[in-house]
């Protein structure tokens, strides 16, 4: 499973391909949700814009989204505080 539901948090475990055409949702990648970045991964800017983009899916804040793992892989651990949207309803 790609992710787990703490109280009012989640847990994400991501896969992520910087550097694409597109910032898109593909699929889910060996219990990892797969996500292309359309931003390099130079200076921590692909970290940034994935924060954006899913404190976006996930209509919270970019504050309450947090990555705890991963910040240098392309395999991420993020955190995302008070969200009520269900990722089973993303894609």
């Amino acid at each position: 499973m790609w992710y787990k539901r703490e109280a009012e948090s989640l847990i994400l475990h991501l896969y992520v391909q910087p550097g694409a055409k597109k910032t898109e949702i593909v699929g889910v990648h060996e219990n990892e949700l797969k996500i292309r970045l359309n931003t390099p991964p130079i200076e921590g800017r692909a970290n940034k814009e994935l924060l954006k983009y899913v404190a976006q899916m996930f209509k919270v804040s970019p504050s309450q989204v947090t990555l705890k793992r991963g910040a240098k892989s392309r395999h991420k651990t993020l955190w995302v505080i008070g969200t009520s949207v269900d990722p089973k309803a993303l894609f």
